[in-house]
């Protein structure tokens, strides 16, 4: 059997994804110019993996051919939500039994927070019926300005009153350390929230998901 292939393949395969996670990290377009330099990669060699990967639709390039992620990407997202979902449920249900709040972990999909994992608290008489697959503007809400927050550089909690639901209060913190996934981790409440108290809990689940996640 021939194998000659095989080491270049493996280059090919390595340089492709290294190209990929620079696209997802950082959360600006480049000039193919800029990603061969950031990879240290030839030109030819770049517009070679770019030409791939816009043809699977993992790559796209806009009207100034700056380079993006392609929206290709998304299908793969969703095919790991499910096991996103198993590893996140542990630590969301200590985080709503400790909070005595609904605690969610929420996905960016384009400009929309996407709830995969919902956790609500046993013990209370009343709480926040949040659903998995609610949808809702990355600008409104704490689980989706967390997420935004953290494309600017920001890794602290997010507060926020009365955005979603009339009444409801909610902390979220984004999920640290993960280039290839957009998230937060977050609790949503009716009753009285102690911000300062419960938003370092809320980052802490954050950063815990966040280390198990890579």
């Amino acid at each position: 059997m021939d194998h000659k292939g095989g080491p270049e393949s493996a280059q090919t395969l390595e340089r492709g994804l290294r190209l990929l996670r620079l696209l997802a990290d950082g959360h600006r377009a480049r000039t193919p110019t800029e990603l061969a330099q950031e990879l240290g990669l030839s030109r030819p060699i770049v517009y070679r993996l770019l030409t791939t990967l816009q043809n699977e639709g993992f790559a796209r390039r806009d009207a100034e051919g700056r380079v993006h992620l392609g929206f290709g990407v998304l299908a793969l997202a969703r095919a790991v939500q499910p096991l996103l979902r198993v590893a996140a449920l542990p630590a969301l249900r200590r985080l709503a039994e400790d909070a005595g709040a609904t605690a969610h972990l929420t996905v960016a999909e384009g400009d929309e927070g996407l709830a995969i994992a919902v956790v609500e608290p046993t013990w209370t008489d009343m709480h926040v019926a949040y659903r998995e697959g609610a949808r809702h503007p990355l600008s409104r809400g704490a689980a989706g300005l967390a997420i935004l927050a953290s494309r600017k550089g920001g890794t602290g909690y997010i507060v926020t009153e009365g955005q979603l639901q009339e009444g409801a209060r909610g902390v979220a913190a984004p999920l640290p350390g993960v280039p290839w996934l957009e998230a937060s981790v977050g609790i949503v409440t009716f009753g009285a929230l102690d911000a300062a108290a419960i938003g370092p809990r809320v980052e802490a689940v954050a950063a815990e998901l966040g280390a198990a996640l890579t």
